[in-house]
């Protein structure tokens, strides 16, 4: 074969220095993960690659350049061929802020049922307190929501953020504990076939209905939200999710559509459960932390509108974060095919 050497590297310079930027990335991240396309283009590249080392092998004269791509392609068939498995290892700032969004997303269906049972119990609880305030005391069975909207609120705003001092830190340790608790119950309910999360996702809707209701007649709209919004943004959409588990759990063990057995559809859904759980606990940690050193002080120390912004931020972030993180490494919840 004759061929110009010059102008032959000249021309299939550009297609080698792809390749090897594709294996730079891979040799640096091995949790990279390549899409379809991505996953063609690189397979082009090598095939195309070998065709030219077997080209200049042809020359003696040209050393450096079969050298250079003997190595380009021994790398690439070292990636496409491998088959070890890389070593486990932790990463909690890469599980949170990857993994854990992806598998919301992967499962968002069951995320907006469990936020439409939510909302159904929300209007519930609402209006039948609207309708039917004496059903108060059914619809909140706990002794420090029975007392007068008003009266609360000029008790609050009078203790200036005192009421809990010195014991902020162990009452935050006491709602990031409870709700944790809540929350996995709430998962763990979706053993009854989801239907013990449906009740429990209705309940807490109903309470929260009845209370924000309860604070709306009562002329106190924007202590509610101040009071609520700094740490319920947060609060409330884990409970959200930790029904989107139990939904999810539910749906493995009725298995509509599939033909696989229980035990194959529990250990698939499994790791998913343990995510969003994980995902919930973590959010939970920050919650209590922000309803004890936050929300607890009301005006005329902290404005309600401050407490609210900062609410409102938080809520901007949070939907952003579950919409778009972990999407840089190639669209996921497509086919991703790991080298």
């Amino acid at each position: 074969m004759i061929i110009d050497v010059q102008k032959f590297v000249e021309s299939e310079r550009t297609q080698w220095e792809s390749l090897e930027a594709f294996l730079k990335r891979l040799e640096a991240d091995p949790d990279y993960r390549m899409d379809l396309a991505a996953l063609q283009e690189f397979h082009h590249l090598y095939r195309r690659a070998s065709a030219d080392l077997a080209k200049i092998s042809t020359f003696a004269s040209e050393q450096e350049i079969r050298r250079y791509l003997e190595t380009l392609v021994a790398r690439a068939y070292g990636e496409i061929h491998e088959t070890r498995e890389k070593p486990h290892r932790l990463k909690p700032v890469d599980w949170f802020c990857r993994t854990f969004p992806r598998t919301f997303r992967r499962h968002v269906r069951a995320f907006w049922l469990s936020l439409a049972i939510t909302l159904a119990g929300v209007a519930f609880g609402g209006l039948a307190l609207a309708l039917d305030p004496e059903s108060k005391g059914v619809l909140l069975p706990f002794s420090h929501l029975q007392g007068d909207p008003a009266e609360r609120v000029k008790q609050e705003e009078a203790s200036l953020g005192q009421r809990l001092e010195g014991g902020k830190t162990n009452f935050s340790s006491f709602l990031m504990t409870h709700n944790t608790q809540v929350s996995i119950f709430t998962l763990s309910l979706g053993m009854t076939w989801g239907v013990g999360t449906i009740v429990m996702l209705f309940y807490n809707g109903v309470i929260l209905g009845a209370v924000g209701m309860d604070y709306i007649l009562a002329g106190q709209t924007k202590f509610l939200l101040g009071w609520l919004m700094p740490h319920g943004v947060i609060e409330i959409p884990a409970i959200l999710l930790a029904g989107q588990g139990g939904l999810l759990l539910g749906g493995a063990l009725i298995g509509w559509g599939s033909r696989a057995s229980l035990r194959a559809r529990l250990r698939a859904v499994g790791p998913d459960l343990a995510t969003l759980i994980g995902g919930v606990a973590v959010m939970l940690v920050w919650a209590g932390f922000i309803e004890a050193f936050l929300s607890q002080y009301h005006e005329p120390i902290i404005p309600y509108a401050a407490k609210i912004a900062f609410g409102a931020v938080e809520l901007a972030l949070l939907v952003a974060f579950l919409s778009m993180a972990g999407r840089k490494a190639g669209k996921d919840e497509t086919l991703n095919a790991k080298l």
